[in-house]
């Protein structure tokens, strides 16, 4: 099997083996270009100890000498380069206590935690492939190196990234690595926020984020995201859905673009309807304020998960109005995009399409038509530049000081009284008019 690999991967590569070291290029890289994808980063394994590799690359960074590895940088770039190693033991459930150094390439290969990431690649010696990754990627499998129970104990992060490796590639997850997983779940208390912040945006954003199905199943969710499991638990009677809420949000996912926002909204947008649900006389559900309530579920869940300000705000705002629903009328979709605002609202647009598809075929047509003509307004309120917000109105705070109006509250309150009119009467947002209007 021949691999393309970056020319100045090659050369460290080469200045190694001149000098007497064994060097592979390892890992995600390798079973990226395998699979045609585009890797990230290109990682590279030798025999050589870091120190030995300060020595013979003029610019090298101390990425992390006491676990091996040392960055080499070449044209602007970096290349991680990690001396064989085994690993001590792991008595954070995370981080091994130390490592020892080894010049077994089988040895380093044999602590990686999946088949597929567990190959290594030379232009002149090929594929080594001891674990039989290449068969698992035949077969679109994730399967631990060796016994799966180790590789879980040793670090739990393993039990997110085998799941997020699943919906990224669209692989199945091996019978016996799936029962370690259910086996250890809890040690993701072992693993901080951020990191399984990263590993759940990285499988909300893949090709199959619904494969979060798989999280559940095992048990993952319960640990970080219980609030998703009693949405897999809890039946709709109604005519406008055909899922329990968890499955509608599984499939609401497939209907968006792999934005993380996009992808963050539609996990939550029906999270506080296990909470909210109600049953009438005729035993139909009712989930009255689920959207105001999942507002505020989904700002807990997105800092306890360690997420960014900018996106907490933006993700629980189209949660807070995802359920609005203005006619498809030039006025009444003015007064949305005020409501929820100018920079959301083509999200807006796209979380209503995407919870639409999710739901059942009642009264599909309906829902289709007003979609498209809210769609079609709109458009056309910004080809005509309409006014929806005090960022376009033509009259300022100034404008009225400079008019004789004291500065203070009042003002506001005459801001927005224009802004009120401008939004039913667009054509009179012009300076003169609105002057002339106090």
């Amino acid at each position: 099997m021949k691999l393309t690999i970056p020319s100045n991967a090659e050369k460290i590569l080469q200045v190694l083996n001149e000098n007497g070291y064994e060097a592979y290029v390892v890992g995600g890289c390798v079973r990226d270009s395998i699979l045609d994808r585009n890797p990230n980063d290109w990682d590279i394994t030798t025999s050589a100890s870091p120190y030995q590799v300060k020595e013979l690359f003029p610019r090298t960074i101390d990425t992390g000498l006491q676990h091996g590895t040392v960055t080499v940088m070449m044209d602007k770039e970096g290349y991680e380069i990690t001396t064989y190693r085994v690993d001590g033991d792991y008595e954070d459930g995370r981080h091994p206590k130390e490592v020892t150094f080894t010049s077994s390439l089988e040895e380093d290969l044999k602590r990686r935690d999946f088949t597929i990431n567990a190959m290594a690649y030379h232009p002149k010696e090929g594929l080594v492939d001891l674990f039989h990754g290449m068969d698992d990627m035949k077969n679109k499998i994730i399967r631990c190196v060796g016994d799966p129970m180790e590789r879980f104990h040793e670090d739990a992060l393993r039990i997110m990234r085998a799941v997020r490796f699943s919906a990224q590639l669209g692989f199945e997850i091996e019978e016996q690595t799936k029962a370690g997983i259910s086996r250890l779940t809890s040690n993701l208390k072992n693993v901080s926020a951020e990191r399984i912040q990263a590993e759940l945006v990285k499988l909300l954003v893949s090709p199959h984020p619904d494969y979060l199905r798989t999280a559940y199943e095992t048990g993952i969710t319960k640990e970080f995201l219980p609030e998703f499991d009693l949405c897999m638990e809890t039946e709709q009677n109604t005519p406008y859905h055909c899922f329990t809420v968890g499955e509608h949000i599984l499939h609401s996912l497939l209907y968006v673009e792999a934005d993380k926002v996009l992808r963050l909204t539609m996990l939550l947008h029906d999270i506080a309807k296990p909470v909210m649900k109600t049953t009438d006389e005729n035993g139909r559900d009712h989930f009255k304020r689920h959207a105001a309530v999942g507002e505020e579920m989904s700002k807990k869940i997105l800092r306890r998960l360690k997420f960014d300000n900018d996106t907490i705000e933006k993700v629980s705002r189209l949660i807070r109005y995802h359920d609005d629903r203005p006619e498809g009328q030039m006025r009444a979709v003015r007064r949305a995009m005020n409501r929820i605002g100018e920079e959301l609202f083509p999200l807006y647009l796209e979380v209503q399409k995407a919870d639409m598809l999710a739901q059942s075929e009642y009264c599909r047509d309906e829902k289709i038509k007003r979609q498209a003509d809210v769609r079609e307004c709109y458009e056309e309120i910004l080809r005509a530049q309409q006014c929806i917000s005090m960022k376009t109105l033509a009259v300022t705070g100034r404008d009225l000081i400079q008019a004789g109006y004291k500065p203070g509250p009042e003002l506001g309150e005459i801001l927005n009284r224009l802004l009120e009119h401008v939004l039913d009467v667009p054509e009179d947002n012009t300076k003169e008019k609105l002057m002339s209007l106090i």
